[in-house]
């Protein structure tokens, strides 16, 4: 198939204004495969994983199936107070069974085992745990089926503040930069900063500890019956972007630099990998066990493992230069660039920049925001807490009546505020806030940072301060932008992508009027999963490319959100403030801040 694309496009008050003409993309699909042949994608979520069954030929949902994890829902092994996020193994597994098998059933398909020719897993990111030779997660021995240092260290636990500090200031007297790869700062959520803390933590389970394992990586061995952790395929995304790998360095730093930096660590490094593989290459075939289980064939190929919002990146359509937005909890900001063009160009501050990470020929760069979602689902739990603790003394109410106006109070509140925040004027001396409530992730990862609000008075009231926690995120993506364009990175334009970016029209206007840029939002509704399944038919040799398989398997774009001009000088105002008080929250001087 051929497709071509003509632009006539021109600029008005810095603002590219485009219309498009007619496409010309060309792909090559193996047509000798492609009869009746289904993908599956799985994506690992913070709270659920979700899979989708797809048609290889055309992107098209046959079937999707969502599993809340029990354990995490119960809140078992976390602690926010500590930061401490983990999760068990088995809600994993028990999600990835339930899922794909109920996308089987739904697809209402009597050969349906037949055609599902290849499986691909995203994951959140960094989440990895401690494993034993044979590569088995330490919290499914009985031994340690309860400790919550031998789970997944969820990407948002934070617990590794202190070691996070530690790599960052052992780097800077090396002989060797470690980190130039990672933006020049290492952080709390990734790979070494965890294990380091564990490992310190723990004396039983560091005993126990064979290998440190990404999820994106451990769900693939997993299917292909992985017995030997030694021949786990490791993915080029998460060990590029979370674990210091580079070709440059041979592979991972050497063992000297961490066992210099903890001897608990001296050795380590030889159980871990050297190569890694990107996301269109296959890990194995279905092992006969999960066949069995899932009532699929052991022909089934399965794709090696990547993070969701690099996977989710390719769903939306990614192009060069555009930073494609999964927002969600927290943002990943994703962006591709041709290697020959940025080889030689290193971008400080942000979560990594690797060859192959997202679109296999590229340089993939990462950056994101610690709290997005999180930051107004923390507003919401504020506001609902006299609600959700009064309602009991309410006499007269049955049990189910107030259930009931709970869930329609959390149903509604974000809405509702949303409609009246819009309506508010805004001013230079509105109330402005931080949006680092867990902490920075880019640019300049810091975690121990908090977040703010300020220029409060008594007639600051629930919309108020919603709308100004919603601008501070909305800052928080433009320094990101910022940050890239300082750097030799130039943004074209943003590509939204997840729930919040289909959900908020009031957030999405913002956010254009922010960053003065225009924003697409892609028609898909879990674009993590479907970017899985597109690679999933690539590493299944249904294409050649995964930009062959965007292009046939991509669903195109619903909205784009123009920023409003009136508003826009405002915003820029407003970002100095942002700027300025976010320095003093952080102990630095940039100007003063007056209010």
């Amino acid at each position: 198939m051929t497709l071509i694309i003509f632009f006539n496009a021109n600029f008005r008050d810095g603002i590219l204004k485009s219309k498009v003409l007619r496409t010309i993309i060309s792909y090559k699909p193996n047509s000798a495969k492609m009869n009746k042949s289904h993908v599956i994608g799985v994506d690992y979520g913070s709270d659920s994983v979700r899979s989708v069954l797809v048609d290889a030929n055309n992107g098209e949902e046959i079937a999707s199936s969502v599993f809340y994890y029990p354990r995490w829902k119960r809140g078992e092994y976390c602690d926010a107070a500590l930061s401490q996020f983990r999760q068990h193994p088995l809600d994993y597994i028990e999600g990835l069974e339930a899922t794909i098998k109920d996308c089987l059933s739904k697809s209402g398909l009597s050969n349906i085992g037949e055609t599902v020719r290849a499986i691909s897993v995203d994951t959140t990111g960094s989440t990895p745990v401690a494993v034993n030779e044979k590569g088995v997660p330490l919290a499914l021995l009985a031994e340690f089926e309860h400790n919550p240092n031998a789970m997944f260290v969820l990407w948002k636990d934070h617990t590794a503040v202190q070691e996070a500090k530690e790599i960052n200031l052992y780097n800077q007297n090396s002989s060797v930069d470690y980190l130039k790869y990672v933006g020049g700062v290492y952080s709390s959520e990734w790979f070494w900063a965890k294990l380091l803390h564990v490992f310190r933590t723990d004396e039983k389970v560091r005993a126990a500890t064979y290998s440190w394992v990404e999820h994106c990586d451990y769900i693939p061995f997993l299917l292909t019956g992985g017995t030997d952790v030694t021949t786990m395929k490791r993915g080029v995304c998460s060990a590029g972007h979370k674990s210091l790998w580079a070709e440059e360095f041979g592979g991972l730093p050497p063992n000297s630099f961490f066992s210099s930096l903890d001897p608990l660590l001296d050795g380590i490094v030889d159980r871990l990998f050297s190569e890694t593989y990107t996301a269109d290459k296959a890990a194995g075939q279905l092992s006969e066990e999960w066949a069995q289980r899932l009532g699929l064939t052991t022909s089934v190929v399965v794709g090696v493992g990547a993070f969701d919002c690099h996977m989710g990146a390719v769903g939306g359509q990614i192009e060069p230069y555009y930073l494609s937005k999964v927002m969600g909890t927290s943002t990943c900001d994703m962006l591709v660039a041709p290697k020959e063009e940025v080889q030689h160009t290193l971008v400080k501050g942000i979560c990594g920049q690797v060859d192959g990470s997202i679109i296999p020929g590229m340089i993939g760069m990462e950056a994101g925001q610690s709290a997005f979602g999180d930051a107004y689902a923390w507003l919401k739990q504020v506001l609902m807490w006299p609600t959700k603790n009064l309602i009991q003394e309410v006499e007269g109410m049955s049990d189910d009546n107030r259930e009931q106006l709970i869930a329609t109070l959390e149903e509604k509140l974000l809405f509702r505020l949303s409609e009246q925040a819009a309506l508010l004027p805004v001013t230079e001396a509105s109330e402005l806030a931080i949006d680092w409530l867990n902490g920075r992730r880019t640019p300049d990862a810091d975690q121990s940072l908090k977040g703010a609000i300020t220029g409060l008075h008594l007639g600051t009231d629930a919309p108020r301060i919603f709308r100004a926690i919603v601008e501070a995120t909305c800052f928080g993506a433009k320094a990101i932008v910022d940050r890239f364009v300082a750097q030799g990175i130039p943004v074209k334009g943003l590509i939204g992508l997840g729930g919040v970016a289909k959900k908020s029209p009031f957030i999405m206007q913002m956010m254009a009027n922010v960053m003065n840029m225009p924003i697409r939002i892609h028609k898909s509704e879990q674009t993590c999963a479907i970017g899985a399944a597109m690679f999933a038919a690539t590493a299944a040799g249904l294409y050649e490319r995964v930009e062959d398989a965007m292009t046939a398997m991509g669903q195109g774009f619903e909205q784009t959100y123009i920023p409003e001009e009136k508003w826009v000088p405002m915003y820029a105002k407003r970002y100095e403030r942002y700027r300025a008080l976010g320095a003093f929250v952080e102990g630095k001087e940039l100007h003063a801040l007056t209010v």
